[in-house]
């Protein structure tokens, strides 16, 4: 982990992660409809440069959607976000962007758009 600028445990980043999301707007977080946050260090290449994930249909997408389907899955990952940052506070404003980001692409919101609001 010697690529890291700092050091965050596992639990502190999942307290981090939580606490971001509480801060979240309710009108935000209300529309989720079966969605799980996951926290993984990091994508399967291996690599520090994606920070977060949507694996999901988006809602605007989605069509028969009912019951039955797994869960749509908001992933972070915490190496890439901790590499990506010089200190907590910095930790902390990247873990809302990227819950924001990925959020957005939960309600269809593409990464154009994304770029033209600043999220992205």
């Amino acid at each position: 982990m010697s690529d890291l600028p700092f050091f965050v445990s596992e639990e502190e980043f999942e307290q981090l992660v939580a606490h971001e999301l509480d801060a979240l707007p309710d009108a935000m977080v209300d529309g989720l409809d079966n969605v799980v946050f996951v926290i993984e260090d990091r994508p399967e290449d291996g690599s520090l440069d994606l920070l977060g994930l949507y694996d999901g249909l988006a809602l605007t997408e989605r069509g028969n959607y009912g019951f039955g389907e797994l869960p749509d899955r908001i992933i972070l990952f915490r190496e890439p976000l901790i590499a990506a940052c010089e200190n907590l506070d910095q930790l902390r404003d990247e873990i809302h962007i990227t819950l924001v980001h990925e959020i957005a692409h939960y309600f269809g919101i593409d990464d154009d758009e994304l770029h033209r609001l600043g999220w992205a």
